[in-house]
């Protein structure tokens, strides 16, 4: 699927160049796209110098997370939940701890160091499938909650946007939190739909209530601000949220007697390798990117769907931030690459900038995750799974671009 995105990205690229040097007379395009390859090979490596310290510096103190018992205690927390949403998963089983820690990197936007974990998660639920070919209820509610995205601390789109020069790179903390409420929500009732889960169970209900009531609660609230005093709001309570995160991590383990430096640098140790392994496919599918922004090709599919959106009346900002959505279900790597380019061309705190890494903040690669995940313990028949999961994928990039107009319009 990957090799034929991204060969699609040249070939496109290829045939528009040459309409516009036949057709428009624009022998120039062709220097403009060698030019366009070399600058994003220069910009990957400028990215991934920051994108080594983040993933190093966060998956350090998950590491003193996890030995100072937070994760354990996480687990025995959401056990009840699980044990409700995951029938089949007896109390106590290794699975519901990995299943913890991967959402827990995942509620950090460390999406690429997420992925080791969740296949740890899925062997683990893979002991107990009767049908080793077919996707088991839990496994298929395991992905579908990882593809929706469940982000509470986007780290990453914070690091991408400070690398573009963003003034406060913590401005879209409320809109990404608000997005992927709403992606993983629907996630979760349509597998629950499907697997007749009783979400009115007790047990259940007595976890969503509140946190519903939360939210509804947050949310009446934000209505009452002005977007200047939104935008504020997003900032403080993003920057205050990450750096208490690391002081509870730090005393938590200095309390439960963790050598919390030594723990920190053998999770670093390990972000490293994590980090070393996507300069390939950050510098291919950054080319590839540029290559079809210089062409012309991308703007012209975005003129294209401007004018549609222009005539049913609506506003047509958020068209530039379409083409992180529309590769996202496909490539993690090839939609964080059209989140840069977007920064680049339109403007680290651009309408469309801001929508984009909302976007990229509140939804995940679909297709890629599923067959990874699935892959991975050889299942072949993914029942509902990719109906949940493309459906969660929707309603975060329609609740992204909502939020963005409420926050940013």
């Amino acid at each position: 699927m990957l090799n034929g995105l991204w060969l699609g990205f040249f070939v496109v690229a290829m045939v528009s160049a040459l309409a516009q040097w036949l057709v428009g007379g624009n022998a120039g395009i062709f220097a403009a796209m060698v030019e366009s390859i070399f600058a994003m090979a220069k910009l990957s490596v400028e990215v991934m110098v920051l994108l080594f310290g983040t993933l190093t510096l966060w998956l350090g103190f998950l590491r003193i997370a996890e030995k100072a018992g937070i994760v354990n205690w996480l687990a025995k927390a959401l056990g009840p939940l699980f044990r409700r949403l995951m029938p089949e998963v007896p109390a106590g089983h290794p699975a519901i701890g990995l299943i913890t820690l991967n959402f827990a990197a995942n509620g950090l936007g460390l999406d690429n160091a997420a992925t080791p974990i969740g296949l740890k998660a899925m062997k683990a639920l893979q002991e107990l499938n009767p049908i080793p070919n077919t996707a088991s209820n839990a496994q298929i509610l395991f992905l579908v909650l990882n593809a929706s995205s469940l982000t509470l601390l986007p780290v990453t789109i914070f690091m991408y946007r400070a690398q573009q020069g963003a003034a406060d790179p913590t401005l879209v903390f409320l809109p990404i939190l608000l997005a992927t409420s709403a992606s993983t929500l629907t996630g979760l009732l349509s597998v629950a739909v499907m697997q007749r889960l009783r979400l009115w169970d007790p047990v259940v209900l007595a976890y969503l209530i509140p946190g519903a009531l939360l939210l509804g609660g947050f949310m009446a609230l934000l209505a009452t601000l002005s977007a200047t005093a939104l935008a504020g709001l997003s900032s403080i309570l993003g920057n205050l949220t990450l750096f208490g995160l690391i002081m509870l991590f730090l005393l938590v383990g200095a309390l439960r007697k963790v050598k919390v430096y030594e723990a920190f640098v053998e999770g670093a140790k390990e972000g490293f390798d994590v980090a070393k392994n996507l300069l390939p496919y950050l510098v291919a599918m950054l080319c590839a990117v540029g290559v079809l922004r210089a062409s012309g090709a991308l703007d012209f599919g975005l003129e294209g769907i401007r004018h549609v959106v222009a005539w049913t009346g609506l506003d047509t900002r958020f068209v530039d931030a379409l083409p992180t959505a529309m590769v996202k279900p496909f490539s993690g790597s090839a939609a964080r690459a059209m989140l840069i380019e977007t920064m680049q061309t339109q403007g680290v705190d651009s309408f469309p900038a801001l929508v984009a890494a909302t976007v990229q903040g509140s939804t995940e690669t679909t297709f890629y995750v599923l067959a990874v995940y699935f892959g991975s313990v050889g299942i072949q028949r993914a029942r509902h799974a990719v109906g949940c999961a493309l459906l969660a994928e929707f309603a975060g990039v329609v609740a992204a671009i909502a939020v963005c107009y409420w926050f940013f319009g």
